[in-house]
């Protein structure tokens, strides 16, 4: 589902969604059929899950007919009560969340094991850089208005199977993450360490050029993110802690200066030298497609009047228009700015609810770093740093609503905070149970680690 929600233009059309959602609920009937073989349902009690949790029964609440009526001028209209001031877009937000959390548990869960680990991120790595690639032939043989080459667009910008170009952007920065992260961290086997380079900088050339100033930053505080958090341990005398730290501290610089480098000369030899020019407009142009602070102004006064429980999960583009002080010409579906739009949407609730998930991310994250082994290491700090990429990002845009990007980046997170079984070396697997486990009335042990099963089996 990585690759099909990015192919089917990110996942944005009820079409796509419906699909989605169709294959979350054959996941749930997969996963009862795996319970039922292993005689318990594996559950993760990995505490992200809680604040997804936390966002489905907050929209659930402002479905609520708890609203005073509505002034109905004496017609006899049946006006919706609900808290919501959109309670359709808000239906629509929760199926969206409740696919996407059942996806995040089955990673959390199934993801069991080095093996598995690496496949999955050897498919993110190989499907990121083939989709690199893809965009910028698309980019370089079109005008940008057309989707795989047939599509044609008239209000946006496609780059690859996005319709939007700052969506490809927030991709190209989830899927750089792993191999930048295995890169700096030393994760992998030298002969292998070109390849990875290569695919790092075919999508961070494919991320520059969607033109994206979002993108660009977010890109580049992805690097500093890495630089600053990857790289091996030091030793444990004070003279070899010096040393190693300098040394560490001038390779990443080294490193770091290479990869920029590179990307400039990478960048200017396919895009041309237009390619930067768009860094020099300010986010008070014109250009109603750039500009946002009026926006983020509109959106202010938005969560000004519904500051508890917000105006309602995906509300934003019916009650934009009752804020807006323009003239109306141009429709707003989201407010350019993800941390303010969960504030209008979901209030000070929804606010609480977002950040206690950045908590729970990055110090379970930091604390699934510290491991003896390696690419477990690489792994996590690539993905928090895919992650904090994208979270810059989202100051800027609404890569986030995009489904596609939010499937990756809670994969990510699932990568960042994975228990111990997917460590080598480690113990803790998941061990299924057949009756041929079961002697003298005495079952396998349950599964350890964070996969307490909900039910036991009794003895055969």
């Amino acid at each position: 589902m990585i690759v099909m929600t990015t192919l089917a233009f990110g996942t944005v059309h009820y079409w796509a969604l419906t699909v989605f959602a169709a294959t979350a609920a054959g996941l749930v009937c997969l996963w009862c059929l795996d319970g039922l073989t292993l005689r318990s349902v594996q559950l993760s009690r990995n505490a992200l899950q809680w604040p997804l949790m936390g966002m489905i029964i907050l929209g659930l609440v402002q479905l609520l007919p708890l609203r005073a009526a509505a002034d109905n001028g004496g017609l006899q209209l049946s006006l919706s009560r609900a808290l919501s001031l959109d309670p359709n877009s808000t239906r629509l937000v929760l199926i969206q969340l409740v696919s996407l959390l059942i996806y995040f548990s089955a990673t959390l869960i199934f993801t069991d094991s080095p093996r598995r680990l690496r496949a999955l991120t050897r498919t993110i790595i190989i499907f990121g850089f083939l989709l690199a690639m893809f965009g910028l032939t698309q980019s370089l043989t079109t005008d940008g208005t057309r989707v795989y080459w047939f599509r044609q667009l008239t209000q946006s910008t496609a780059f690859g199977p996005f319709i939007n170009r700052h969506h490809f952007a927030g991709y190209m920065e989830l899927v750089i993450a792993l191999p930048l992260g295995l890169l700096f961290s030393g994760s992998i086997e030298a002969h292998k360490r070109p390849l990875y380079a290569f695919a790092a900088l075919l999508m961070a050339v494919a991320l520059i050029l969607t033109n994206s100033r979002g993108g660009i930053i977010s890109l580049v505080a992805e690097i500093l993110f890495v630089i600053v958090i990857a790289g091996p341990g030091v030793g444990h005398s004070e003279q070899s802690r010096k040393f190693a730290l300098m040394r560490t501290v001038v390779l990443r610089a080294v490193m770091a200066l290479g990869l920029g480098i590179v990307l400039i000369i990478g960048a200017l030899a396919i895009g041309g030298p237009g390619v930067f020019g768009r860094l020099l407009g300010t986010v008070n142009a014109a250009d109603p497609t750039t500009g946002r602070a009026h926006f983020w102004n509109v959106t202010l006064d938005v969560i000004k009047d519904h500051p508890i429980l917000g105006s309602g999960l995906g509300s934003f583009s019916v009650i934009y228009t009752r804020y807006d002080s323009g003239n109306g010409l141009y429709r707003l579906e989201q407010a350019h700015n993800d941390y303010l739009q969960t504030l209008a949407d979901g209030g000070i609730a929804g606010g609480l609810l977002g950040l206690s998930f950045l908590i729970l991310l990055f110090g379970r994250g930091f604390a699934r770093r510290a491991t003896d082994d390696k690419f477990r290491s690489g792994v996590a700090t690539g993905a928090l740093a895919g992650c904090f990429a994208v979270l810059v990002h989202s100051a800027f845009d609404f890569t986030l609503h995009t489904t596609a990007n939010a499937l990756l980046f809670l994969v990510l997170a699932a990568m960042a905070t994975l228990d111990r079984r997917v460590d080598e070396g480690s113990t803790h697997r998941r061990r299924r149970r057949h009756r041929s486990n079961t002697t003298a009335g005495v079952e396998s042990p349950a599964v350890a680690a964070e996969v307490p099963p909900l039910t036991e089996a009794k003895p055969a």
